[in-house]
């Protein structure tokens, strides 16, 4: 058993977030969180209702600095498209991301997740975990309104 006086939700810190909604076709990013603040992040995609032609597509991109500066890919860190036809409505999907598989090389320090929806929306949202806060305690975004 863990440490009795760490609560799980300051084990695993909302870092990052895309409300939960009805979605038209587009891309929808979190904000960028500072790996520097984590050893790990998770994100999960929460898919509802997939439009019959839709697609779902998910990736973390990296980047410099808190305003996105040289944004790109994170080799490996998308998921397999999800589709109506493919029977992906209400399903899940997680994307880990440990600080060491960001180009540190090139002092590339922050993540967001991308949620692109093509041909035609779906209801989404999703989420991004801070784990291992570095700089303890670690605290949850400025929308969560009450963790008990």
């Amino acid at each position: 058993m863990g440490n009795p006086n760490v609560k799980p939700s300051e084990a695993a810190v909302l870092a990052g977030v895309i409300d939960p909604d009805a979605y038209a076709a587009a891309a929808y990013s979190t904000g960028w969180v500072s790996m520097i603040d984590y050893d790990a992040i998770q994100a999960i995609v929460q898919v509802g209702t997939i439009a019959a032609t839709g697609t779902v597509d998910a990736k973390l991109e990296q980047a410099s600095d808190g305003s996105g500066t040289g944004a790109k890919d994170i080799t490996g860190k998308a998921i397999t498209q999800l589709t109506q036809a493919g029977g992906d409505s209400d399903q899940q999907a997680i994307i880990n991301c440990r600080s060491d598989e960001l180009d540190v090389a090139n002092a590339f320090t922050h993540v967001r997740l991308t949620v692109t929806l093509g041909t035609a929306g779906a209801d989404m949202g999703a989420l991004v975990l801070g784990h291992y806060a570095r700089y303890a305690p670690e605290t949850d975004l400025a929308s969560v309104v009450e963790v008990v």
